[in-house]
C-alpha cells in the first residue's frame, strides 16, 4: 500500500492587484484541494484584499487615515495590474470570470478558509501601513517574517505573488 504524504506550499501575497490576488487564491485553493498544507502570508499591498468593506472605528494618526483612504478596501475593490482602463478593468475581468464560471475572489477567500488554508497578516506591514486588526476580515493569524520563514523552511514550494 502506498504511503500518502502531505506536502506544504507557502505563498507570499505582496501585490494588491486583482489579477495577482486571483492567481494566488487559485494556486492556494488548488494545492489545498490536492491535500497540501498551504500558508498564505499577506504583506504590504496584499493586505488590501483582507480589509473589510466597512470602515472600522479605530483611532488613527492623520498619516494612517491617509493610507487607509488611498488603499482599496477588500476583494471587490482591487485594481488590475494591466489594462485597468480608468477603473473599468476589474469590472471587465469580473464579467469574464462570471462568464467562465470562475468564482469571485471573496468566494475564493471563503473556500480557502473552508479548506484550512492558513492566512497570516504581516504585523510589520500592518504597522507601516496603519492597518489595524479591526479593519481586517475574521479568521486570520497575525505574525511577522520569522513565522513566514519557519513555514517556508518546511515547504517544498514557495511563491511570491
Amino acid at each position: 500500500m502506498a504511503e500518502t504524504t502531505t506536502t506544504k506550499k507557502t505563498i507570499v501575497v505582496f501585490s494588491g492587484e486583482m489579477d495577482k490576488i486571483l492567481a494566488a487564491f487559485v494556486i492556494a485553493n488548488g494545492a489545498a484541494a490536492m491535500g497540501d498544507d498551504v500558508t498564505m502570508f499577506f504583506t504590504f499591498w496584499g493586505l488590501n484584499v483582507l480589509r473589510v468593506d466597512a470602515s472600522a472605528h479605530v483611532a488613527k494618526t492623520p498619516l494612517e487615515r491617509a493610507f487607509g483612504w488611498m488603499m482599496p478596501r477588500g476583494a471587490d475593490h482591487l485594481r488590475t495590474s494591466h489594462f485597468n482602463l480608468a477603473g473599468a478593468g476589474p469590472h471587465l475581468m469580473g464579467h469574464m470570470m462570471k462568464r467562465h464560471h470562475v468564482d469571485p475572489i471573496h468566494s475564493m477567500i471563503e473556500t480557502a478558509r473552508e479548506q484550512g488554508i492558513k492566512m497570516i497578516a504581516c504585523t510589520m506591514s500592518m504597522d507601516v501601513m496603519g492597518i489595524h486588526r479591526e479593519e481586517l476580515i475574521d479568521g486570520l493569524e497575525y505574525a511577522g517574517v520569522a513565522t513566514y520563514l519557519g513555514e517556508a523552511d518546511e515547504a517544498n514550494v514557495n511563491l511570491f505573488i
